[in-house]
């Protein structure tokens, strides 16, 4: 079914659903006359979270999730079949005034035309191309565990995991004035991407030691224990991973407790409480907007979808071992 316009309004539209256990389906998305205050916005691009849509995907998210696992404007309900998504980047084609031609993010799923309180949308600076945007939700991510974690000027800071978001987070981090980052994966292949962002890089077999900071972005028991490894005498290890219903074996004997070592969550749903009392969700999204204001991240995103080859496709892309940033591309009208 393609779009349909009627009088100047489109009618139907398709979204991505996750329908079943490995199933993904193109569904039909009705769209009635634009409420007062709403935008509505054609999708340009929308980038898949392999983590989270992973899980989604093939039925990981425990029952004790599924409340706050709802993702902004999702449809459905957990298991399935839900319509997800948080990545939408698209230009405004109806609503208020200083709206309309500009490009804009949105925490909305995966459909080519959607409506949405125009006060949900962010705009997208003009320097910074829309393929590009779909990073924010990301680079939020990013940028509220750095709050959470302290880490400063002259840190020694390293980040396990050079997946999009440990790269985010070692790239904000490297920008800290004296700071010695390093980025730390099982795949050497990540070596210039870490080096580009300005960080070190080395595989867990040869993770520097005395961290002031760790971060932990591999979502595996293995990377979190050389996180853990990694820390020095009463540093902080920043855990970021989100691990659906697969148990954790976390090794806490050796310097665990006699290196008095914090252990602690991050975890985008919060502004991390250092920020809260000044800062909102649309501020910390305009800022994270702003950090993506540097061509060099383009090579985060690694490879695009056709909207209309979705249900084929992303079962594949999910079932990848590649952790870069795939989105889905749009159709032009």
């Amino acid at each position: 079914m393609n779009t349909r316009r009627s009088t100047g309004r489109i009618q139907v539209a398709r979204a991505i659903w996750y329908a079943a256990k490995g199933k993904v389906e193109l569904r039909a998305a009705r769209l009635g006359p634009l409420p007062t205050g709403y935008a509505r916005v054609r999708a340009l691009f929308s980038g898949v979270s392999r983590g989270t849509e992973r899980l989604i995907h093939t039925g990981a998210v425990a029952a004790s999730e599924w409340q706050r696992m709802r993702g902004p404007n999702q449809e459905g309900d957990f298991p399935f079949p839900v319509k997800y998504g948080y990545c939408a980047t698209g230009v405004v084609e109806e609503g208020p005034a200083q709206l309309l031609g500009r490009n804009v993010f949105c925490l909305h799923p995966h459909q080519e035309v959607f409506d949405v309180p125009a006060g949900e949308l962010a705009v997208i600076p003009p320097e910074i191309p829309a393929r590009r945007a779909t990073l924010t939700a990301n680079m939020e991510t990013a940028l509220n565990a750095v709050w959470d974690s302290g880490a400063g000027p002259g840190d020694r800071i390293v980040v396990v995991g050079a997946g999009i978001v440990g790269l985010l987070v070692a790239a904000l981090t490297a920008r800290l004035p004296g700071a010695h980052v390093t980025s730390v994966d099982v795949n050497e292949a990540r070596r210039p991407l870490a080096e580009t962002f300005g960080a070190h890089f080395a595989t867990p077999d040869n993770v520097p030691r005395d961290a002031d900071v760790v971060f932990h972005a591999s979502a595996s028991s293995q990377g979190l224990n050389t996180a853990i490894r990694s820390a020095g005498l009463e540093g902080t290890v920043v855990e970021m991973s989100w691990y659906g219903d697969r148990p954790v074996t976390v090794d806490l004997g050796d310097t665990f407790h006699s290196g008095r070592l914090k252990l602690i969550s991050s975890q985008v749903g919060q502004i991390s409480p250092s920020r809260r009392p000044r800062w909102d969700y649309p501020r910390r999204r305009v800022a994270a907007l702003g950090l993506l204001a540097d061509a060099a991240f383009d090579q985060l995103v690694s490879e695009e979808i056709p909207f209309e080859a979705a249900p084929e496709e992303l079962p594949r892309v999910l079932a990848s071992s590649e952790d870069l940033a795939p989105v889905i591309r749009y159709p032009s009208p």
